[in-house]
C-alpha cells in the first residue's frame, strides 16, 4: 500500500508541470458536465494565476480572491484560480456571495495553503480555519490545506465549508484536532487525504468521503483518537457523514506507536448524530468497540452510526458498542441511502471509463 506521506504524481516538462490524470472519475449529478471536465481535465484555463514567482496575475490567493467579480450570486459561469506550487502562508476566506468559484493547484503537496490559528490562541474554532468556503457551488482540486497550530494547540482548523454543492478532489486537508469542519450544506470529496487526531472531521453537513484515504496521527499522550464528530440536532436534519470505499489507516507518525492510543471512528456531537462507514478497510488501530460515547456521557438512543461490509483487521464487529443507535447494517438497501446517488442528490452516479464502479454501493 502506498504511503499516505506521498505526494500526487507531478510530470515535469521543461521547467513546469503538469498534473498526473487519474482516469475513472464519478461525480453527482448536480455537478455540471462541463465542471465534470474540469475536475478531470489536466489543463484547465484559468481566469487569474497565483505565483509567488511573480509569474502569475498575483504572488497571494487572498490577493486573487479580492480581484474576483464582487458578486457572484447566482453566476452560473465558472471562475478559475490556478495556484502555482509553493507553500502559501495566508488565511484564505471564499465569501457567501462568490459563487461557482474552482481553485485548482498543482497538487497534493505541492501547491499548500498554511496557517496556525487555533483555540489556545485565544480563537474561537469557527475563527481558526486556514481556508473557509461560504460561496456555494465551490470546487477545490490538487492543493493541500492545512493547520500547523499541532496536537497541543486543541482544535485548529485547516478548512471549514459551508459552501452547498462543494467538491474537493485530489486534496489533502492536514491537521490534528478539528481538521475539516464540514460545517452544513451539501459536500463530496472525491480521492482526498484527511490526516488528524480529535474529531479531525467534524460538522453537519450531508456530505460523502469517497476514494479517500483518512489518516489518524499521534496524538498527545493520554488523548484518544476519533476520526469523525456529526453535529445532527434533530431527525428532521438530512444530514450526516457517509464514508465510502475509503481507507482508515496510521498515518506515519502514529503507526509505530498505535498501540499505546486508542482510535475510533466517531462520537457523537449532536443528539442525532449520524454516520455510516461503508465498503472502507480499517486498519488494526480501530477500537473493537469502534465508537466512543462523548466525554464519557451515555450515548443518546437517537443516534444512527452504521457499518457496512468494511474490511481489514479493523472492521470485525463482533465486540462494537452496544447502543441502540448502532447497526451492523446487513441489508443493501438500507446502506444505499447513504450512497452519494441517494444521500446527496437523490439521482445516480455517472459512470465513467477505467475503474470499474457500480453505481450507488
Amino acid at each position: 500500500m502506498a504511503s499516505y506521506e506521498q505526494s500526487s504524481m507531478l510530470i515535469s516538462t521543461g521547467g513546469q508541470h503538469k498534473r498526473h490524470r487519474r482516469l475513472g472519475l464519478l461525480f453527482p449529478e448536480w455537478v455540471a458536465a462541463a465542471d465534470r471536465k474540469l475536475l478531470a481535465d489536466s489543463d484547465v484555463n484559468p481566469d487569474l494565476v497565483v505565483a509567488q514567482d511573480g509569474s502569475g496575475d498575483y504572488r497571494s490567493i487572498v490577493e486573487a480572491v479580492a480581484a474576483v467579480p464582487k458578486e457572484r450570486g447566482g453566476s452560473t459561469t465558472r471562475f478559475v484560480i490556478y495556484v502555482k506550487a509553493g507553500v502559501y502562508k495566508e488565511y484564505v476566506e471564499i465569501p457567501s456571495s462568490m459563487e461557482n468559484l474552482m481553485m485548482t493547484g498543482d497538487g497534493i503537496d505541492a501547491t499548500v495553503v498554511t496557517g496556525n490559528r487555533s483555540v489556545k490562541d485565544g480563537y474561537r474554532t469557527f475563527q481558526t480555519p486556514t481556508f473557509g468556503v461560504s460561496g456555494n457551488g465551490f470546487i477545490a482540486r490538487d492543493m493541500t490545506f492545512q493547520n500547523t497550530a499541532g496536537p497541543k494547540k486543541e482544535q485548529a482548523v485547516a478548512l471549514l465549508s459551508q459552501s452547498n454543492l462543494s467538491v474537493f478532489y485530489r486534496c489533502s486537508f492536514k491537521g490534528y484536532q478539528d481538521t475539516l469542519y464540514v460545517h452544513s450544506q451539501t459536500q463530496f470529496y472525491r480521492n482526498c487525504d484527511v490526516y488528524g487526531t480529535i474529531d479531525f472531521i467534524f460538522g453537519n453537513a450531508t456530505v460523502v468521503f469517497q476514494n479517500c484515504n483518512l489518516c489518524v496521527r499521534r496524538p498527545m499522550s493520554g488523548q484518544k483518537n476519533t476520526v469523525t464528530a456529526q453535529g445532527r440536532n434533530s431527525s428532521d436534519e438530512t444530514t450526516g457523514i457517509s464514508i465510502h470505499n475509503s481507507v482508515v489507516a496510521a498515518a506515519s507518525d502514529l503507526a509505530p506507536v498505535q498501540g499505546l492510543f486508542k482510535t475510533y471512528l466517531g462520537r457523537p456531537w449532536g443528539n442525532y448524530s449520524r454516520t455510516v462507514v461503508m465498503k472502507t478497510e480499517l486498519g488494526d488501530l480501530i477500537d473493537p468497540a469502534g465508537w466512543l460515547e462523548w466525554d464519557d456521557r451515555p450515548a443518546p438512543d437517537t443516534l444512527y452510526y452504521g457499518e457496512f461490509m468494511n474490511t481489514g483487521a479493523g472492521a470485525d464487529t463482533s465486540r462494537r458498542v452496544t447502543w441502540p443507535g448502532y447497526h451492523v447494517i446487513n441489508n443493501s438497501s438500507e446502506a444505499e441511502k447513504f450512497t452519494v446517488g441517494s444521500f446527496l442528490s437523490g439521482d445516480t452516479w455517472i459512470p465513467a471509463t477505467d475503474i470499474p464502479f457500480t453505481p450507488g454501493l
